[in-house]
């Protein structure tokens, strides 16, 4: 159902600014192939979002790697009817954006045959350790009351950068999130009240970290991370709030500059990276960097002048950053949210930056025709990355009922040879990337106004012209840098290390009226633990 936040809007800036997985080409491209529905229609780029729409999206998911440590169930009360689980890092407590099947709530219900779960107390997904399950809603309101009431004693063991104090550190500062995306949160006057306490454990001076014993008295998202950033002490490992890189060489440290800015810029790609502006996909307007953001006739402008601009996105202009802010945000912020956006980008090769494979399905078509990708609801599954296709301008004349997106474009016969491998490789798809316009751009060639074109015969004429590819199975031992879903093109990256599924943080003990319920402490928490960078 359509969120408050989205209602008046064109579907389009709601999705390219909710959602940062592919460009705003890409997001243009997937709507006009009539994959998204709007209360059971086709919606289009420009459709208005209203109250009570029921938005439909069909995707080909791809979900993140997460640790192979099991879920471990410590304690189920039959009677009283909860149960207590050690959760480990990586996993997110319920289904959230590419992640489904390997959320708890749905881990729990396949591997263990708990259909309801009332999640009372989350965990964030970096983050292990203790969470208390009810399975009934009566006992979930209780439960809950007493984590609302801050009448349960939490107890967690972190492992943070350098020498922390040996006397006990209380931390008061309010949290604001300023970045839902991000999931950021800094420490701000007009955020909740926060307090948190530490106290050293053990100071190993082989990794320069301290392992601490932290008790939250309050329940705000990130706590513990950004009390111990604003303390000094991050996380040893934290993605977020540990990298001088998206900081500072403060990294953080007693907060950061919070003067309002309007100081905005659009989106950038990497130095390596870097491609020409009037062929950035994140921009659907090529000539933006001429033209206001807003599209309204400016003093001393000419009216017709003005009314032919046309309006830009935020995410072209790079105003989506701060728009779910509940302050405004200083420059500093918005400097330190664009870097952390980059990081992550670039983790994931910047395949949503240039979606150079997006852009060169058009090579797997023969020169000179273009033809319309179905929705990815009605495609064959599996298939090569790449098909051998040989059309003749002489067949082409021949048929009559060759649809209307077919065209004739050159007078001798074209060939597009085969690759030697089924996958596509970073290298060519760099070379098709750069020769390829973007199929948004490709002008649609128009076939003669008696030329029928009927859908049977649209559908047979391609079956019978192109070959069927192959279907294309990847053994996941095999996968390398150079691979691609053969269904989606979207780069098939190599499982990450372990160690950096989770940080070191984790919730050991949970005293509530239920009971007292802990587990053991974690293995990179214990003595003489050493870190393999």
């Amino acid at each position: 159902m359509a969120k408050g936040r989205w209602l008046g809007r064109e579907i389009l800036e709601v999705v390219s600014t909710e959602f940062r997985d592919r460009s705003m080409e890409f997001y243009r491209y997937a709507l006009e192939s009539g994959i998204t529905t709007v209360n059971g229609k086709i919606a289009k780029p420009d459709t208005i979002i209203r109250n009570g729409d029921r938005i439909e999206n069909v995707v080909h998911r791809h979900e993140p790697p997460v640790t192979s440590t099991p879920v471990r169930i410590l304690h189920h009360d039959k009677e009283r009817d909860f149960i207590v689980i050690d959760k480990p890092g990586s996993i997110p407590v319920h289904a959230v954006g590419r992640y489904f099947r390997n959320s708890l709530v749905e881990i729990l219900k396949n591997d263990f045959g708990f259909e309801k779960v009332y999640t009372v107390n989350r965990l964030d997904r970096l983050t292990s350790g203790l969470m208390i399950l009810p399975l009934n809603a009566t006992l979930a309101n209780t439960v809950t009351a007493e984590f609302v009431n801050g009448r349960v004693k939490k107890e967690y063991i972190a492992r943070c950068k350098g020498k922390f104090p040996e006397e006990e550190v209380i931390c008061e500062e309010p949290l604001l999130t300023v970045d839902r995306q991000m999931g950021l949160n800094i420490v701000h006057p007009e955020g909740k009240p926060a307090k948190t306490i530490f106290k050293r454990i053990r100071y190993d001076e082989n990794t320069n970290t301290s392992v601490l014993h932290c008790r939250p008295l309050t329940g705000r998202s990130h706590q513990i991370r950004v009390h111990l950033q604003f303390l000094g002490h991050p996380i040893a490992n934290d993605p977020i709030y540990s990298d001088p890189r998206i900081w500072g060489e403060k990294v953080g440290k007693g907060g950061i500059d919070l003067t309002p800015s309007e100081e905005r810029a659009a989106p950038q790609a990497p130095e390596q990276l870097q491609i020409d502006p009037t062929n950035n996909p994140e921009s659907l307007h090529k000539d933006h960097t001429t033209q206001g953001s807003s599209g309204s006739v400016k003093e001393g402008e000419d009216v017709s002048e003005a009314t032919s601009k046309p309006k830009l996105f935020p995410r072209e202009t790079g105003h989506d950053i701060g728009m779910g802010s509940p302050v405004p945000l200083s420059a500093e912020a918005v400097g330190i949210i664009k870097r952390l956006r980059n990081m992550k980008d670039e983790a994931e090769d910047w395949g949503r930056w240039r979606d150079v494979v997006f852009r060169a399905k058009g090579k797997l078509t023969p020169h000179g025709y273009r033809i319309p990708l179905p929705p990815q609801n009605r495609r064959e599954r599996g298939g090569s990355a790449l098909a051998t296709a040989k059309i003749s301008s002489h067949q082409a004349a021949q048929d009559v009922n060759a649809p209307q997106q077919f065209a004739k474009a050159e007078p001798e016969s074209v060939d597009v040879e085969a690759p030697k491998t089924d996958q596509l490789t970073l290298e060519d798809i760099t070379k098709l990337s750069i020769s390829t316009p973007p199929i948004s751009e490709t002008p649609t060639p128009s076939a003669a106004p008696d030329s029928p074109a009927p859908a049977a015969a649209a559908a047979s004429n391609a079956s019978s012209t192109y070959a069927v590819p192959e279907p294309v199975f990847i053994d996941a031992e095999s996968r390398s840098e150079d691979q691609y879903c053969p269904e989606c093109f979207v780069p098939l990256h190599p499982d990450p290390k372990p160690e950096s599924l989770y940080i070191f943080l984790h919730a050991m003990r949970y005293t509530t009226s239920l009971g007292c319920f802990e587990t053991e402490m974690p293995e990179w928490a214990s003595e003489g633990w050493e870190w393999e960078r």
